[in-house]
């Protein structure tokens, strides 16, 4: 059996940056075990396999190399915007065309953003946020990352640590200073033996400057699912925008900076608003088609 493979780098317009990820656009005569096999193969920190149902409707599987996560965020923008960019999604000359994603979390609109008859960028809505609860005992997050928690916090003030979920549940630890984000020194087996315990995929360590708080620098650590650190994250993205609109420190919009520590730097666009009591999270960004192949299983 052939099957159609795609790599494309996310949230970046340029080959070699962002967070690439593996495109499975058409996995119909695959199983679970096939696609755990293909995203191994492709040692990715996601692949992603799409089925479609028609012509706004897509069942889509998220695999990392050595488990299924019921979403991905990179995954979402770096699919759909390789479903447009080689024509199996057809858009507007200039305009939007708004899909939906049937995952593991839930039914989520996609919006593909076209101009000039390319597509331009991609934004995925993320699950509804859930605040599952603060880190109220600190010592063992401290020593996975060799910190005190008076690098804890935001401007002088100290911010205790939450579990938020927009689809996967991430800790987001606030950090006073950049050169505390940049210089982390994490023990990889710790962390992963705590994020079992805590129950949730990894940590989004960030540090949002005051002087610009447009703008927030982030890393993202989740050893419990093969994946020491990752160039972009969608899905912790937006939890933290919505952690940071709660705590009170932004509006509707931010940029969020990852990957620098990698070499593999990456502007992620991020987007809360609030609609009918709840809060409405997007994140997406643009994307690069870098290889195209076929795998044979």
């Amino acid at each position: 059996m052939e099957v159609n493979i795609y790599q494309v780098d996310v949230f970046t317009n340029q080959a070699f940056g962002g967070n690439p990820a593996g495109i499975v656009p058409d996995a119909r005569g695959l199983d679970p075990v096939d696609m755990q096999n293909i995203a191994r193969e492709m040692n990715l920190s996601e692949t992603v396999f799409i089925i479609p149902t028609d012509e706004d409707n897509y069942q889509v599987r998220f695999f990392t190399p050595v488990s299924e996560v019921d979403l991905c965020g990179h995954g979402t923008v770096g699919a759909f915007y390789t479903l447009a960019y080689m024509g199996y999604i057809t858009g507007p000359y200039n305009g939007t065309k708004k899909v939906y994603q049937n995952t593991k979390a839930g039914k989520l609109s996609v919006e593909i953003l076209f101009k000039d008859g390319n597509v331009d960028r991609v934004l995925m809505e993320q699950a509804i946020p859930q605040e599952i609860g603060e880190i109220k005992d600190l010592k063992p997050l401290l020593k996975c990352f060799n910190i005190e928690e008076k690098h804890i916090g935001i401007g002088d003030k100290f911010i205790n640590p939450k579990i938020i979920s927009t689809g996967l549940p991430d800790i987001m630890l606030p950090l006073k200073d950049k050169e505390t984000l940049d210089n982390l020194n994490v023990d990889f087996r710790g962390l992963s033996n705590l994020s079992h315990k805590l129950n949730v995929i990894g940590v989004h360590a960030f540090y949002l400057p005051e002087e610009n708080p447009n703008k927030v620098y982030t890393r993202n650590f989740a050893p419990l699912v093969g994946i020491n650190e990752e160039a972009a994250t969608g899905t912790s993205n937006g939890s933290l925008i919505y952690f940071l609109k709660k705590a009170g420190y932004i509006e509707k919009e931010i940029i969020a900076l990852q990957g620098e520590s990698l070499g593999r730097p990456s502007n992620i666009y991020c987007r809360i608003e609030n609609v009918e009591e709840n809060y409405v999270v997007k994140v997406g960004g643009q994307a690069k088609v870098v290889l195209e192949g076929v795998i044979c299983i």
